[in-house]
């Protein structure tokens, strides 16, 4: 396993990527936001929408190729790829 990047946005989510040698995992931690949360992938770019008091909050981040999967759990986005 291979840890490419960390970073935090300006709202605070932590962003992880690791690659692996068939696929990669993008997770996004989203805190107690993430009942409100829905995530799109459109080629290599996730779209991420939280609901909440107000304007809806949307943020977006490039993935390494086309998502396989998108799982929201316990305030965490997953998104997995293959190579």
């Amino acid at each position: 396993m291979n840890l490419n990047q960390t970073r935090s946005s300006g709202d605070g989510a932590l962003l992880r990527r690791y690659d692996y040698e068939d696929g990669w995992v993008v997770a996004a931690d989203l805190g107690a936001d993430a009942e409100n949360a829905s995530v799109d992938t459109i080629g290599d770019t996730a779209i991420v929408v939280v609901e909440g008091d107000g304007e809806p909050v949307e943020s977006e981040f490039e993935l390494p190729s086309a998502a396989d999967s998108v799982v929201i759990e316990n305030g965490v986005v997953t998104i997995e790829g293959s190579r």
